[in-house]
């Protein structure tokens, strides 16, 4: 019997979104990986409205709307590179006065030194205005006590940097797996929107303008006190791990699938309930659908929509820790076959892709999601379990949606070890891993050309 406390709500399943796509072929994009690949600077995206009339029964977003024309832990030894000045107590002043924070997070069970090969190739590539900085706040198993607690120490670390180095303006984020996940409840705990309710920034309203190239994002809030531009993530679960094959480890086999979300809190803790999406009460939404919303736990989307640049760097096959859907933020209905030609200059990345913002009343947590999460926690090979997962994916894409992503699609397929797509988007060893090399690229060229278009848009 449905709850009396919480009104019925019936959730559309017709409702895929127009989707804008501006594939860059070998012509058009350019002939080395010395250019970028972004077209996007130049385009003018429309936006259109998605669905109205739902109300949040746990947000407190209400009259906010998105917009791209306004689009206790001790200080550990750290890793950080800029230039040739390395600091042994972690950030020190440097020679060159950098004034651009990467901020670099690491996935599960993992450490700053699978940066080893990114740091140096962004440090070759980026100059000395940029401090790369691999954090070490959440190694190891501490990646299992929960996406909150570790994002919660990434912000205090990522704070302690920025008090250590004055001439810091700007902050971008590069992160891996689950490190994308603790990167977004991070932004959330450092974002201050140094606005009144009146002035603040529209959601999902990008009629004149592409929201990753707006023109001062700093009117839409900052982010550690900085101006916030790029967001990037490789290879990381923004809807979590479970169902038709989000978690590729498990092959597809039904029984594994129905079994692995009763498991997970036994092998990796408290995250893998939050990845399987049964953490927390039954009545009570699951933190990564809180984390598409602007809600009583934080900022999520506003800080988001701060970022100048949000890209998606996704393996379409051959990942066996994330699956396409889940890396880049897709229906199922929306995976299309990708090209198997890579762009020209970076081997592996096959396809890019431009999604504007689309306008929505959020995510919402339905009275039926309650009942089926129940179901989820206690008895997972119920049929209400795999409805309970369908609903909570659903809203999650509602609430990200609602500001605007470039899409990366990386495919290994012709790579000499294509099974490890994992590690490889990223680099994790530069000499097993390496067929990555071109994604690097890609992803310094990108970082690259916005960071150009910040410093042209601020001397005018």
């Amino acid at each position: 019997m449905a709850s009396a406390s919480a009104p019925f709500f019936h959730v559309p399943y017709d409702c895929s979104p127009r989707r804008l796509r501006f594939k860059l072929r070998n012509g058009e994009h350019g002939g080395s990986s010395s250019h970028s690949s972004s077209s996007s600077s130049s385009l003018c995206c429309s936006s259109f409205d998605h669905r109205r009339g739902f109300s949040s029964n746990f947000c407190n977003s209400s009259g906010l709307r998105i917009s791209s024309k306004h689009p206790s832990f001790r200080f550990q030894a750290m890793s950080t590179t800029q230039g040739n000045v390395t600091s042994s107590k972690g950030v020190a002043k440097l020679k060159n006065e950098p004034d651009h924070l990467l901020v670099l997070v690491h996935g599960i069970l993992a450490s700053p030194s699978d940066w080893t090969y990114v740091e140096a190739e962004l440090k070759r590539s980026l100059g000395n205005k940029f401090l790369i900085y691999a954090s070490s706040s959440n190694t190891y198993t501490k990646t299992f006590r929960g996406v909150d607690g570790a994002g919660k120490r990434l912000a205090d670390e990522v704070m302690q940097v920025v008090q250590k180095t004055e001439s810091l303006k700007r902050i971008s984020f590069l992160a891996h797996s689950l490190g994308g996940l603790f990167a977004r409840y991070a932004i959330s705990v450092l974002y201050s929107s140094n606005l009144s309710v009146s002035d603040q920034p529209d959601l999902a309203d990008s009629r004149n303008e592409n929201p990753e190239n707006s023109a001062c994002s700093s009117k839409r809030g900052t982010v550690a006190g900085l101006e916030p531009i790029n967001f990037i993530t490789l290879a990381t679960p923004h809807l979590g791990v479970k169902g038709r094959k989000q978690l590729p480890l498990l092959l597809g086999v039904p029984i594994f699938e129905k079994l692995a979300p009763s498991l997970a809190n036994f092998f990796i803790g408290r995250t893998g309930c939050q990845l399987f999406l049964t953490d927390g009460r039954p009545s009570r939404p699951p933190l990564l659908l809180r984390m598409a919303s602007d809600c009583e736990d934080g900022k999520f989307i506003s800080a988001l929509a701060a970022f100048s640049c949000r890209i998606v760097y996704a393996n379409v096959s051959y990942d066996h820790m994330v699956g396409w859907r889940t890396s880049s933020i897709r229906r199922e209905a929306e995976l299309v076959k990708p090209p198997q030609r890579s762009l020209d200059g970076y081997k592996h990345v096959v396809d890019v892709e431009y999604c504007p913002p689309v306008s929505s009343d959020g995510p919402q947590f339905p009275r039926e999601a309650a009942k089926t999460k129940e179901a989820a926690q206690n008895e997972p090979n119920t049929q209400s379990t795999e409805e309970y997962y369908d609903i909570i994916e659903e809203e999650m894409i509602h609430g990200l949606q609602r500001v605007g992503w470039k899409k990366v699609d990386v495919s290994f397929h012709s790579a000499f070890l294509p099974f490890f797509a994992h590690n490889n988007i990223h680099v994790k060893n530069e000499w097993l891993h390496n067929a990555g090399a071109g994604v690097v690229a890609h992803v310094a060229d990108s970082l690259k050309q916005q960071e150009s278009s910040t410093l042209i848009t601020a001397s005018l």
